[in-house]
């Protein structure tokens, strides 16, 4: 039996009998220990530029997995381009209460109300600054809960000020379902505020925007003209969705729902984006990234890059370097030189 099918076999049904909050904890000593450390996949078509930041290829972590930049060395070992850490809040808050993280494992899912559990933006300026991780590092930047909404730019500029010189890029979040009030915040004039606030500390960091998926088209060209507008870096579509109620029994009915069942929604999204977007515009993609063949479709709708979370739980270490494998095998098999003559090949269609 190999490592993958030891895995899929022992490790995780042994793991998914446990509370899914205390595997993560025990899931993050390990991979910080290096007992995970994957053989690397170097092609040079997997690497791209943008934003201005090189990335050996295409996959990252997503926000929520490393809040507090957890076993920040290691990821480069397992095999992922880049890691965005946070969401992080300008002071320590514990989030909502326990049980939070729920899977849902017939569906590929998982169902989260964590409400930007973080140690706050000072601890997590310590650890950056400890940390060698090899890769670029993403920040994804929330308010506090207590904060009101009218305070809430005063709370993304003072996360920023105190960060800005510890991450390769920066995200703002106001797409979260589980803190409440913030998707208000993806409002246009809201948006702008909070981004306004930003780029008076530094215009100089790429800044993306995260979005719901649950967004009308008319709410996401309004998030688009204001990213635009205000020479933003780019959008990560998307969050968690607080929809899909049919899949979800009633006591996991609040919450952002991730996995296999958001990739049509985000799918959906991403090729919106990308023909509305200007070319100039980095698009993140991360909703039910799970193998090779999500990643060649997210590029194919138009994503830069993309990101993973609910795919890293369910497919365990390995998960990374067998999917940029898979990546590169349908790069050969369709005779594919590089992921910018790709991108975007299938948004037309999509739309």
């Amino acid at each position: 039996m190999d490592g993958m099918g030891f895995y899929d076999s022992i490790v995780r049904p042994l793991a998914f009998r446990c509370d899914p909050e205390w595997v993560h904890a025990i899931a993050l000593r390990l991979i910080k220990a290096g007992l995970f450390e994957q053989p690397p996949v170097t092609d040079a078509r997997l690497k791209t530029t943008v934003a201005g930041i090189v990335f050996e290829n295409p996959l990252g972590l997503a926000a929520g997995f490393a809040k507090d930049a957890e076993a920040l060395d290691a990821w480069r070992g397992l095999g992922f381009g880049f890691v965005e850490v946070g969401t992080v809040t300008p002071l320590p808050q514990p989030g909502n209460p326990r049980p939070r993280l729920f899977r849902l494992p017939e569906h590929g899912a998982l169902v989260n109300r964590m409400g930007f559990n973080n140690a706050g933006a000072e601890a997590l300026v310590h650890r950056l600054s400890a940390g060698r991780p090899g890769l670029p590092v993403g920040i994804n930047i929330g308010k506090n809960s207590a904060t009101p909404l009218k305070d809430a730019p005063k709370d993304y500029a003072k996360c920023f000020r105190l960060l800005r010189n510890s991450g390769d890029y920066f995200v703002i979040n106001v797409s979260s379902p589980n803190t409440p009030g913030l998707r208000e915040l993806q409002d246009k004039s809201a948006l702008k505020d909070i981004a306004a606030a930003m780029l008076a500390v530094d215009a100089s960091k790429p800044i993306f925007v995260k979005v719901a998926p649950d967004l009308e088209p008319a709410a996401l060209d309004g998030i688009v003209e204001a990213v635009e507008g205000l020479g933003l870096a780019g959008i990560i579509a998307t969050n968690t969705t607080n929809g899909l109620a049919d899949l979800r029994p009633e006591r996991l009915r609040e919450g952002g729902l991730s996995g296999k069942p958001l990739a049509p929604m985000a799918d959906a999204l991403l090729a919106h984006l990308h023909c509305t977007c200007r070319p100039t515009t980095v698009i993140i993609a991360v909703g039910g990234v799970f193998d090779g063949d999500d990643i060649f479709r997210n590029i194919g709708l138009g994503a830069h890059l993309c990101q993973t979370y609910t795919g890293f739980v369910y497919g365990g270490p390995a998960m990374a370097v067998r999917s940029l494998r898979q990546l590169t095998q349908r790069l050969d098999d369709e005779g594919i030189g590089s992921l910018d003559e790709w991108r975007g090949s299938l948004a037309a269609v999509r739309v």
